[in-house]
């Protein structure tokens, strides 16, 4: 009898969830600090007005973090949906076979993209976030690192070219020889293209990237899907690829060239003559990204090996749902790291990379609760019935869940500091952990002792990373260990609310109510332990009041 006012007071629970998820978003971003607390990513002064105007762009062009951080997530959010959209299209007008051999060629064309990398693209970034501020200076080192990465892509992707057949008859798949030539064009311009988005996060203006990833992305998707509805088949896929990735390149060149002038996209170089700093330095960021690359691939490997293919999938498939839980990092880091660069104008800013670490530990203990509360009526709907045992996985993998999103801005940090060598033993240390404990837990458990594994990777890695931190620029444990904390203790409290609406089964309702419930819990718990203020959450309301009334009827 009593259903109907428990749906009523659930259904008030979820407004007051969207107003106050709202409220906090806004006043994390713009509150006044307490007293010993770290600033705010944007540096509000102490004393001033808890909810100032936002500041206008640097002299040098460069946006604030929060709009940095704005323009990564929305780049993010549109190459996913064109990717998802040419997907859809390309498997349902090629079908299973053509669509795995145009998988294939990528599948190839992606182990060549290190070496065809080689560093070069973060390690320019790094030597140019030191000079931000100085265009003349920032035009040549991206000038050094424009030569040497023409001709470290440009060699990889014709020797890809060329070996396009002998790689399709080794595979025995003669067809995939000119879709394998396509990728190879296309790689190169997507090289291209990651050397020019570095380097416009390390100058502040990721408002460029936006510009570049949505551009770059329409036109491959439109390019491909007309080849392939032209009866090209998998040739016109791999080659509209192609054509949308030199179309970015070429508006990376224009959007280069207007940002920091004609010198910053010269094949010449420049007169300093910066190739051997920028080349040794990438050298060991070739190290790094090589070993995390076996190091997300290498749990598939043994489970493949061991436990067979469809144990693959059920490990990999609840692995790729978490992946957009990545998404808030790796925006959050492309407007903080590069303000860790010692030679930009006011040295490191401690301030903004202690207040973005808070940041996303509290978000990403919003979203690491519904993956363990809820993890087996979420495969059950996105993966189906086959695919039961993902449950177990998918909570397993809840610390990896909370780490991933932290990762990026301590370990893109640390490369901006740069101290690149001193991960090197880190990423080793994870590798041979992860590698360890998956191949002794999955003969005992099976597929979650890869799960295992890999939080032991992360639990190495994460940390190792903020500890350099800590020692280069003296950041403070102890708050981090407070919000860690709190955030605990917040998550207890929404995983107990959500259970209240079920843990196998849920009704649409029982979703909704739920897990507004569980995230309206999340917040009032940190307001009543006081890692948010409640002053914050009042300028919150202040600020969405001031800009409801700045909208125009």
């Amino acid at each position: 009898m009593t259903r109907p006012r428990s749906r009523i007071s659930r259904l008030g629970a979820a407004l007051a969830t969207a107003g106050v998820a709202l409220g906090l978003a806004r006043v994390l971003s713009r509150r006044a600090p307490a007293p010993g607390e770290a600033l705010p990513i944007d540096a509000v002064p102490a004393g001033g007005s808890p909810d100032p105007a936002p500041p206008p762009p640097q002299g040098d062009g460069a946006d604030t973090i929060t709009r940095n951080t704005a323009f990564a997530l929305a780049s993010q959010v549109a190459t996913a949906t064109f990717t998802a959209i040419l997907t859809i299209v390309l498997v349902r007008v090629l079908g299973p076979e053509d669509y795995g051999v145009f998988a294939l060629a990528i599948s190839v064309a992606s182990l060549v993209f290190l070496p065809a990398d080689f560093g070069i693209s973060q390690s320019t970034a790094r030597f140019v976030a030191e000079r931000r501020g100085d265009r003349g200076l920032v035009a040549e080192v991206m000038a050094d690192g424009l030569k040497l990465k023409a001709a470290a892509s440009g060699f990889i992707c014709l020797l890809l070219f060329a070996l396009a057949e002998p790689i399709a008859s080794a595979y025995d798949v003669p067809d995939m020889t000119w879709p394998l030539r396509g990728v190879a064009l296309a790689l190169f311009g997507q090289s291209m293209m990651g050397f020019y988005r570095t380097a416009f996060e390390a100058i502040g203006r990721v408002r460029l990237n936006l510009r570049l990833v949505f551009s770059e992305s329409a036109v491959e998707a439109g390019a491909s899907i007309a080849l392939v509805l032209a009866g090209t088949g998998v040739v016109g896929a791999a080659f509209g690829r192609a054509i949308g990735y030199a179309f970015g390149t070429a508006l990376a060149l224009y959007l280069a060239r207007e940002a920091v002038g004609p010198r910053g996209i010269s094949l010449r170089g420049s007169p300093a003559g910066r190739l051997r700093q920028i080349a040794s330095y990438a050298g060991a960021l070739l190290i790094i990204d090589a070993i995390f690359a076996a190091l997300t691939q290498i749990d598939i490997l043994l489970i493949g090996a061991i436990l067979g293919t469809s144990a693959v999938g059920i490990f990999q498939a609840p692995a790729k749902l978490i992946t957009f839980l990545h998404y808030p990092g790796l925006a959050l880091s492309a407007g903080v790291s590069p303000r860790l660069a010692r030679g930009s104008e006011g040295g490191p800013n401690v301030a903004a990379f202690a207040t973005g670490i808070r940041y996303l530990m509290i978000l990403q203990g919003l979203l690491v609760v519904p993956t363990i509360v809820w993890a087996g009526p979420i495969t059950d709907l996105v993966l189906g019935g086959e695919f039961e045992e993902s449950a177990d996985v998918m909570r397993a993998l809840a610390p990896l869940t909370f780490l991933f999103g932290i990762a990026p801005i301590v370990s893109v940090g640390v490369n901006y500091l740069g101290e690149a060598r001193r991960r090197i033993p880190i990423a080793i240390a994870a590798l041979v952990a992860n590698f360890v404990v998956s191949i002794v837990l999955l003969y005992e458990i099976g597929v979650v002792g890869s799960a295992i594994g890999a939080d032991i990777a992360y639990l190495i890695y994460v940390p190792a990373h903020f500890w350099i931190c800590k020692r280069m620029i003296g950041l403070r444990v102890r708050p981090v260990l407070v919000t860690f904390g709190r955030t605990l203790v917040a998550a207890g409290a929404m995983a107990g609310a959500m259970l209240l609406f079920g843990f196998d089964e849920l009704s649409l309702s029982d979703w909704f109510l739920g897990g507004a419930a569980g995230a309206l819990v999340y917040c009032v718990t940190l307001v009543a332990i006081g890692e948010v203020k409640r002053s914050e959450v009042a300028a919150a309301g202040r600020a969405l009041a001031a800009r409801r009334r700045r909208r125009p009827s």
